[in-house]
């Protein structure tokens, strides 16, 4: 997908995971009618949408009914990776707009314009996506394998406290 694509009422706004704890591959996922486009992004990025996310409709006040049918075919290759996500919030249309652009030069940009219900609902999923990951060194913050790893804040003498 090359350009830009402007989804005004989505059908499905979603996270998702393929691949084991440690070597997931995280997916933002946007579908209206026939169309659907799965694009890559990382966990970080992820963990900061929730976020941002979570902190919008706390502001805009209790949503509806959340969907529930937040799942999409996670096997799919990407259309693209994601470089940066921006979102703000639309009052004329009361909608949460959410635009994603390519990483890199590929100049693919994709907004989407989600109901409070959606954003809601995705902020839920995206936190359960992140925390069910590796726990994080509690010195570094990275992520710990059930090995430990070589921690940058002891240069490497000591393992981390678990």
């Amino acid at each position: 997908m090359n350009g830009e694509l402007d989804l005004g009422a989505p059908d499905r706004f979603s996270v998702g995971t393929n691949g084991p704890v440690g070597q997931r591959l995280f997916l933002l996922h946007f579908a209206q009618g026939t169309t659907e486009v799965t694009l890559k992004v990382e966990k970080r990025q992820v963990a900061e949408l929730a976020t941002v996310l979570a902190q919008m409709v706390r502001r805009l006040g209790r949503p509806g009914h959340l969907p529930e049918d937040l799942d999409f075919d996670v096997t799919a290759e990407p259309d693209w990776v994601v470089g940066t996500i921006s979102v703000s919030y639309d009052t004329a249309l009361e909608r949460v707009v959410v635009i994603v652009e390519e990483a890199g030069d590929g100049g693919a940009v994709v907004r989407v314009a989600i109901t409070r219900e959606q954003a809601a609902a995705a902020a839920i999923r995206a936190t359960s996506l992140v925390e069910a990951g590796r726990p994080p060194c509690p010195l570094c913050g990275y992520p710990l394998d059930p090995a430990g790893h070589e921690c940058p804040r002891t240069n490497g003498h000591r393992p981390p406290a678990t």
